[in-house]
């Protein structure tokens, strides 16, 4: 049998302008081409799960082209989307059904509309993969392939994680690959579309299973750079410090996504810095107590650290681990002086880097569900909007042409060369100090 498993790649903004601008600022979208360009690490994981007398494929769409669209003689198909895509996907899915091919669909966005998701395929999973993957596969030998494998009340122990099939992909098509190291996430932010939505109980890969996986990373790529592929790696720090430890002797570079609150862990950002993490993406929102307010939904958790902001910055650059700040615009509670509070809050921060997206309402989350019975989403089943860069709803505080034009206005003020070149500069001069003061310190010792 042979099993083939696409993902879908190459997510772009459907604003024209804004597609433009990203082909000429340095820096924009790089973080966002990134992610839409790493490999799928849910289909490694699965194919970690197959059996090895069934043959994989792996391939990303635009592979696709050298198969006149379908790649041949593949008896199922699995695919995985982000929302954006997956009308592309539902399309994609048809063909190879026409052609004889089961497909399989799964993840975030089936999850959240399994009934569209059911109409093309044959067979999808709701929820975490792993635990329906062993009897799906069952069922696709035996010729009895079930229409739904919902696995929502049977949540994985990363204990018993699969090492993903790395060897399935060829690392020059990668500028880095995935590992992940927990699932799920203590906080409840309303727009968060992450792993929280297809399960929301917060666990951790035990350290040696995380350090196995870079070592198989290592046999296929000798010098690699990793991105966790976590929604909020640091969240439990005892267990963060386990990991950056056994790192230590790994001698890679990485980078991961974490909240504020790793900027009062200093045995925690002196381990980051001595294993090789080059920088840490942080979801700070917004700069302002009005747009912060009501994002986290257990306690307010969001709101209640932005007086930290600027230390918290500060702190975690003071041990050469650059910081990217993630911004969200068209926030409920803010309107068009948010666009400049943002720029003038990246200039005193001395941010390396920054990120800037669109709220977005992705199905699933609480936010998609206010904004539909609210009556605010433009179109609801417009999935193609759902980039982080195009508006599918209409914001509180502005109309939707003041929030298209403004983050327009705000991309090519935070991504021009210039602003660009000085973020990058003067975190640079930034570590220099840093060597210097340590050379002075151990000279004077």
């Amino acid at each position: 049998m042979k099993l083939a498993l696409i993902a879908m790649s190459g997510l772009r903004a459907h604003n024209e302008e804004l597609t433009r601008l990203g082909l000429t600022l340095p820096g924009f979208v790089e973080r966002n081409k990134t992610i839409a360009s790493l490999p799928s690490l849910g289909l490694l994981t699965l194919a970690g799960m197959t059996p090895d007398d069934i043959e994989l494929g792996y391939f990303e769409v635009e592979e696709l082209a050298h198969f006149d669209g379908l790649p041949d003689d593949y008896d199922a198909v699995a695919i995985s989307s982000f929302s954006a895509q997956m009308k592309e996907a539902y399309v994609l899915a048809d063909r190879f059904r026409e052609a004889g091919a089961r497909v399989i669909l799964g993840g975030l966005h089936v999850t959240a509309c399994p009934d569209e998701a059911a109409q093309h395929a044959d067979s999808i999973i709701i929820g975490e993969g792993e635990p329906s993957w062993p009897r799906l596969i069952k069922d696709l030998r035996a010729g009895r392939l079930k229409p739904v494998y919902d696995s929502r009340a049977t949540p994985f122990d990363l204990a018993d994680a699969p090492m993903p099939r790395y060897e399935l992909l060829d690392p020059e098509r990668y500028n880095r690959l995935t590992v992940q190291t927990q699932r799920g996430c203590p906080f409840d932010c309303e727009f968060c579309a992450a792993s929280i939505r297809l399960s929301p109980f917060f666990r951790v890969k035990p350290v040696e299973k995380v350090i196995a996986e870079i070592r198989r990373i290592k046999e296929i790529w000798p010098k690699p750079f990793i991105e966790f592929a976590d929604d909020n790696t640091f969240a439990n720090k005892k267990h963060a410090k386990r990991l950056v430890s056994a790192l230590i002797p790994e001698e890679i570079r990485w980078f991961t996504e974490s909240d504020i609150s790793l900027a009062q862990d200093n045995e925690l950002l002196a381990l980051m810095r001595d294993s090789g993490c080059a920088q840490v993406l942080i979801g700070l929102e917004s700069p302002t107590r009005a747009g912060l307010t009501g994002i986290e939904q257990k306690t307010n958790w969001k709101a209640k650290q932005l007086d930290s902001y600027l230390e918290a910055i500060d702190r975690i650059q003071s041990y050469g681990i650059s910081v990217n700040g993630c911004f969200v615009l068209g926030l409920d509670g803010t309107g068009p002086e948010s666009f400049r509070e943002v720029l003038e809050f990246v200039q005193q921060s001395g941010l390396h880097e920054v990120q800037v997206t669109i709220q977005t309402a992705f199905p699933g989350t609480p936010l998609y569900d206010r904004l539909q019975q609210s009556g605010r989403l433009i179109d609801a089943t417009a999935w193609e909007l759902c980039t982080l860069f195009d508006v599918n709803f209409r914001p509180d505080g502005m109309t939707v042409k003041e929030l298209e034009d403004n983050f327009l206005w705000l991309v090519k003020e935070l991504y021009s060369a210039e602003a660009t070149r000085a973020r990058r500069a003067s975190f640079v001069h930034y570590r220099r100090e840093l060597r210097r003061e340590a050379r002075m310190h151990i000279g004077g010792a």
